[in-house]
């Protein structure tokens, strides 16, 4: 159950270099918002969470953008190293997350002012 009362806002801390959310529908440039407000439906197998951040979110420094893990490098995520499975792991994940499919998070990103 939540502790938080309906409708209030939910509070991500992003990157400082994140790229700014997309449009709904836009392509994904990984700006990591929908990942950290809670996982999707393989961020929770991932995570063994339901609320919160998703444990397999990864930042990626050399991108200047997060990536899923579950994509990106599954061995990580998940600690099989099979190439096989990795392959299959990153494949499936591309898929459950509709990678490509364009920008489905309904959320609005706010910056806060310094001191808050």
């Amino acid at each position: 159950m939540s502790t938080q009362p309906p409708g209030s806002p939910t509070v991500v801390w992003l990157h400082p270099e994140a790229p700014p959310k997309p449009a709904e529908g836009a392509p994904c440039n990984g700006c990591g918002l929908c990942c950290l407000a809670e996982p999707c439906p393989l961020g929770v197998l991932v995570s063994r969470r339901r609320r919160g951040a998703c444990a397999a979110l990864r930042w990626s420094n050399a991108d200047q953008r997060y990536w899923c893990g579950m994509v990106a490098d599954p061995a990580a995520v998940t600690g099989m190293t099979h190439p096989w499975a990795v392959r299959a792991m990153s494949a499936l994940a591309r898929r459950w997350i509709a990678s490509g499919i364009g920008c489905d998070a309904r959320l609005d990103a706010q910056v806060l002012p310094p001191g808050q």
